[in-house]
């Protein structure tokens, strides 16, 4: 898999969840001017207060693992290509600069070392889609396996 933080934003997946910023793929939410609440995707109007004074912000690119989970059996189809085999792999929700939490895919080459409080960055990952051709979404991986959000 091909993971990077600068892509072909046509490649993205739904290319309003992230903005770019130096350079770089972020993840794009929405601040409340009224109540300070952080959503991600960015959102329209506040989930918190109502209010309709929101403007996106860009998100941190780092955090740290709040909790997680490992899928270890093979969804049923058509999640998965028949005949395909199946990777165990790990889900959870990323704590972004203690303002949102964002659930995402975790990526890793040990999911036996994933730790919650576990400092995580943002990469860009491939998936194929299902005409063949790969499209690009966000995951988080340990920041000790990135090199700068590029692996």
């Amino acid at each position: 898999m091909n993971r990077s933080a600068t892509t072909d934003v046509a490649a993205l997946v739904e290319p309003s969840l992230f903005t770019t910023v130096d350079g770089d793929l972020s993840l794009l939410g929405s601040a409340c001017a009224t109540c300070a609440t952080v959503t991600f995707p960015a959102q329209a109007s506040c989930p918190r207060c109502t209010g309709a004074d929101v403007a996106p912000r860009a998100l941190p690119r780092e955090g740290t693992l709040w909790a997680f989970t490992v899928q270890r059996f093979a969804p049923k189809a058509p999640y998965v290509a028949s005949g395909a085999a199946f990777v165990p792999y790990a889900v959870g929700y990323v704590n972004l600069g203690d303002e949102v939490l964002v659930e995402s895919r975790l990526v890793t080459g040990d999911i036996a070392s994933l730790r919650i409080g576990q400092a995580v960055a943002l990469v860009v990952e491939s998936i194929a889609a299902d005409d063949g051709e790969s499209i690009k979404t966000y995951a988080f991986m340990p920041a000790d396996e990135t090199n700068g959000g590029r692996r």
